[in-house]
């Protein structure tokens, strides 16, 4: 197997501890590491050993958040956020029993989630060939708005942030016709704004601004005792169904394009809350609410990859960089990558299976030492970071148009942030929008100039109406509530009736 061979798997090895270590330490994310490394792999020999790093900093990220979580009270990334509720509580009883239990449940939900990856990833992509522009293009339409309606708050918030991707990305060359537009005149705009650029500027330059205008904060630590660490016969028996249906919520939620490792958590924690015969032990150090958000989270790695490999379509943030990665070393994600990259498609499986176990293995192992990463000063590691974004931002077409770039998307990012916006449907929107318009006008050169099709045609009606669903269900259930507590004609509510 090509991922046994040396090379491969030192690059496994070393992608899945980068990523505990920057998921173990407040402020930095999978995104950002991911987005960072990527121009790194620009001269890597083979587009599959870009793939094995940074799916093994995907799986790493994502699990070594809850050491922070579990320790500090303070979600290393936003998917241990529920972690922190019980993870916390419990270390302070026992601190070795909640690391093992958050460690064991990330490596239940990783390796049920791949399973799903194996036995659907290629169905999906065999059904997508039937799909024709029109479903394509309504397919795409439905992913955005249920972005919309998840991330974030407020659906408008959702869905401003999504058309403002869709505005960054229509600068460059139409696909239609071929011309330039939007490109006020630089010649550097010709091919839009470069992806690359966009994530860093996004997920890592706007960090590091919020990073340094936030105050450092006295944080409580606990001290790391190990004792406790394994799960015993008796912890598996009672644990079991917990892992096993969070694990599947995770995976489910994971395969929802655009909704992320974080809600997963919350859908797994809620549930497990409520099938508990102690529910009010939740967030007073509940074992079965650490091993619900864990498993869940990790769970959404392998579920997210299924419509990225099957139908090109992110089902993350990261995996929304992951597809930018497939795109930059010439592989084209969706049913084709099955045709003419079906190595790199195993190749993605394993290192996802492997990153697992290397995963379970290292924090198991050495979570004393990487506890010791809650000691980093930032004034050490944020400078680092700054260094890196410029570095990467200008290797990728040696331009310094691209560190312009990447600033003033850092810039957005921040005000975004501040306006409580989310970024999720930016990145997405940026990312898909060609892709649909590609498909609508290919669509319509089919039909003659008619949108017909879009409604009549089974797939792309079903979509379509699913869509519509989506975007009015938000509105519906805030009338409903605004009428169940409006006043009546005699002065008094229609709930105090």
């Amino acid at each position: 197997m090509y991922l046994l061979h040396p090379w491969p798997f030192g690059l496994m090895l070393l992608g899945t501890v980068a990523g505990i270590s920057v998921g173990a330490i407040p402020g930095l994310t999978g995104a950002m590491l991911i987005a960072l490394t990527l121009p790194l792999t620009f001269k890597m020999h083979s587009g599959k050993d870009a793939l094995v790093l940074l799916i093994s900093m995907y799986v790493g990220s994502i699990s070594g958040g809850l050491i922070s979580a579990t320790l500090l009270r303070m979600p290393g990334t936003p998917a241990s956020i529920m972690t922190t509720f019980d993870g916390f509580p419990l270390a302070r009883r026992a601190p070795g029993r909640a690391l093992g239990l958050g460690v064991t449940a990330s490596f239940v939900g990783g390796l049920v989630s791949w399973l799903f990856l194996v036995l659907l990833a290629r169905p999906m992509a065999d059904l997508s060939i039937r799909l024709g522009p029109f479903d394509y293009f309504a397919l795409i339409l439905m992913a955005l708005v249920l972005i919309a309606s998840v991330s974030g708050e407020s659906l408008l918030l959702g869905l401003l942030s999504g058309v403002l991707g869709i505005l960054a990305s229509v600068p460059g060359t139409t696909p239609a016709s071929g011309r330039p537009r939007w490109t006020f005149g630089l010649t550097e705009l010709n091919d839009g704004f470069k992806l690359l650029p966009v994530l860093i500027g996004l997920f890592a330059v706007s960090q590091l601004l919020l990073d340094v205008r936030r105050p450092p904060q006295p944080v409580q630590r606990l001290a790391i005792d190990t004792r406790g660490m394994w799960l015993r016969w008796n912890d598996w028996k009672r644990h079991a169904g917990n892992m096993l249906r969070s694990s599947l919520l995770g995976t489910w939620v994971g395969i929802l394009p655009g909704i992320g490792a974080n809600i997963g958590s919350v859908v797994a924690y809620t549930v497990a809350r409520r099938f508990s015969r102690h529910p009010e032990e939740f967030g007073r150090g509940s074992e079965e609410g650490v091993i619900a958000s864990e498993a869940a989270n990790n769970a959404t790695v392998g579920g997210a990859l299924i419509p990225l490999i099957s139908l090109g379509i992110p089902g993350s943030v990261i995996d929304a960089v992951l597809l930018g990665a497939l795109v930059i070393h010439d592989l084209q994600p969706g049913p084709l990558l099955f045709q003419n990259n079906p190595d790199v498609v195993y190749t993605v499986m394993a290192a996802m299976f492997v990153s697992n176990i290397a995963m379970f293995v290292i924090m198991m192992a050495a979570v004393r030492r990487l506890g010791r990463l809650l000691d980093v000063s930032p004034g050490f590691l944020l400078p680092t970071i700054g260094v890196f974004c410029v570095l990467g931002s200008y290797a990728l077409a040696n331009r310094v148009f691209d560190v312009w770039v990447m600033m003033g998307f850092g810039v957005l990012g921040v005000i975004m942030h501040g306006l409580k916006i989310p970024t999720a449907p930016f990145v997405i929107g940026f990312i898909l929008a060609p892709l649909a318009e590609e498909k609508l006008y290919a669509g319509l050169q089919a039909s003659s100039g008619s949108f017909l099709p879009l409604f009549t045609r089974p797939v792309a009606a079903t979509f379509v109406v699913i869509s519509a669903i989506l975007f009015a269900a938000p509105f519906y259930r805030r009338g409903r509530a605004a009428f169940a507590g409006a006043p009546s004609t005699d002065g008094t509510s229609a709930e105090s009736r």
